[in-house]
């Protein structure tokens, strides 16, 4: 799972990640963490600036590939992205509707 917010846009993009015990022992969870962070570090080549992003590891991505856990990563990310800027197109037009990017409500 992941998700992804807007932040300033002249501020560097942050990259999370949640690797529960479900994901499987020690080793399993930071091969894994190891494994997100360099597919993050890849994705921060294009965006790098402007994005807060949370990788939520799901007890699968254990057992996957380097190549099928990439795969995921980058699909997750264009899918979150496209919705992100299709949200702020539509504030855009519409102006602020009181709610953050992810759609709740401001506290």
């Amino acid at each position: 799972m992941l998700y992804t917010a807007t932040i300033g846009a002249d501020e560097p993009s942050r990259i999370g990640f949640i690797v529960s015990k479900s994901v499987g022992n020690a080793v399993a969870r930071n091969l894994v963490k190891r494994r997100l962070r360099e597919a993050g570090a890849i994705s921060l080549r294009e965006h790098g600036a402007g994005f807060a992003i949370v990788v939520r590891a799901l007890p699968a991505a254990a057992t996957a590939s380097w190549q099928e856990l990439l795969a995921d990563y980058n699909a997750a990310l264009d899918t979150t992205m496209k919705r992100l800027q299709s949200r702020q197109q539509r504030s855009a037009g519409t102006g602020s509707n009181g709610t953050t990017q992810e759609g709740t409500q401001r506290a």
